[in-house]
């Protein structure tokens, strides 16, 4: 008999995933990754809660399953949380989900799962892993829900771990999923999704960071394109590109976040058509569907997770980085945030853009 480790969340997803993997017959122990304290954290928006534990441990009670709780708060806060904080100190706007998968979910469970003998990880996510014979690798695909589609988060994986990853929610949609738990009397079928960055799931994001370094990010000015005074800032870590409201500037017309100066510590904006560029460089390019990029290649590119994918060439840099050329200029490209790159269904590849 196969045999899966089974991330549990505490959400619907990776409950009804765990059931699903049961029907077909593996022997499962659903996981729980405590990874964050539960200081300022608003339980109904947040994951990795006490409530998500107790609920996760519900439904394994109910699949007869052990349950089990790993304790990674170490390991969270060096790998996730010290990364979105450094990334918005240098400028960016970082994805610490992305992270998160990358560097702790499928990392430490795929340790856990080699070291005690399981077959398997399976997590909730709406997204499909297949095989290309031709090129002996494994891919990462869409889930056939796009509305709720992850591959966007998951373009970090590696071949091995692609290997040993099940995803059986990638055919279904996320009505049926919460049909499947209630079918099933799960404790958590009707439970709203998480919202935001888990550990800042009101949003904040400057106010934690000022909280948990003890660092203060003094005022400064804002400036147009020309260096001319607009105004301001009240720290240049409140602000990401794209950004009008919240400036509190008395302006002739609408103005954007353009660009945030580290060295200077000034913030520059934009009107509106001056945010579009179709051009951007990313580094730290993890590739799924290729081994390697030797050339020009047409692809299909995101530039960060709710954005609309768009029709761009992929060109290998120096230094093992990448640049993408869109056919048509994109809005607010973000310093920090993934960009994924598409052919039809699977994932070539993503980086991060610098």
């Amino acid at each position: 008999m196969p045999k899966a480790i089974i991330a549990m969340s505490g959400g619907v997803d990776s409950s009804v995933a765990a059931f699903l993997m049961k029907e077909q017959g593996y022997d499962i122990i659903g996981i729980t990754l405590k990874l964050h304290g539960e200081k300022n954290i608003i339980e109904e928006q947040s994951c990795c809660t006490t409530q998500d534990i107790l609920d996760a441990k519900a439904v394994c009670d109910r699949l007869s399953i052990e349950h089990r709780v790993v304790d990674l708060e170490s390991n969270f806060k060096e790998n996730v949380i010290d990364r979105f904080i450094d990334s918005y100190v240098c400028g960016g706007t970082p994805n610490p989900c992305v992270d998160c998968n990358r560097y702790i979910k499928f990392s430490k469970l795929l340790d856990i799962a080699k070291e005690e003998g399981y077959d398997y990880v399976v997590t909730g996510h709406y997204a499909r892993v297949g095989y290309d014979e031709n090129s002996g690798r494994y891919l990462l695909k869409k889930g056939l829900d796009e509305s709720k589609d992850q591959s966007y988060v998951l373009y970090s994986l590696s071949q091995d771990a692609l290997a040993h990853l099940k995803l059986p929610l990638g055919e279904l949609t996320k009505d049926r999923v919460r049909e499947i738990a209630e079918e099933n009397c799960f404790i958590n079928a009707n439970k709203k999704d998480s919202q935001d960055i888990c550990f800042v799931p009101d949003g904040k994001y400057a106010d934690f960071i000022t909280q948990y370094t003890g660092k203060s990010f003094p005022d400064d000015d804002f400036v147009d394109l020309k260096g001319q005074v607009l105004g301001t800032h009240k720290g240049i870590i409140r602000y990401t590109i794209g950004q009008r409201k919240g400036l509190n500037l008395s302006l002739p017309q609408s103005m954007y976040v353009c660009k945030k100066d580290i060295d200077t510590n000034t913030v520059t904006l934009c009107l509106d058509h001056e945010l579009f560029s179709d051009t951007l460089i990313a580094e730290d390019v993890n590739f799924i569907s290729i081994k390697e990029l030797t050339e020009p290649i047409r692809v299909k590119a995101k530039i960060r997770y709710k954005h609309n994918e768009s029709s761009a060439t992929l060109y290998p840099c120096e230094s093992g980085r990448i640049k993408l050329v869109f056919d048509s200029p994109q809005r607010a490209i973000t310093k920090g945030q993934a960009v994924v790159m598409y052919d039809g269904n699977s994932v070539v590849g993503g980086a991060t853009i610098v």
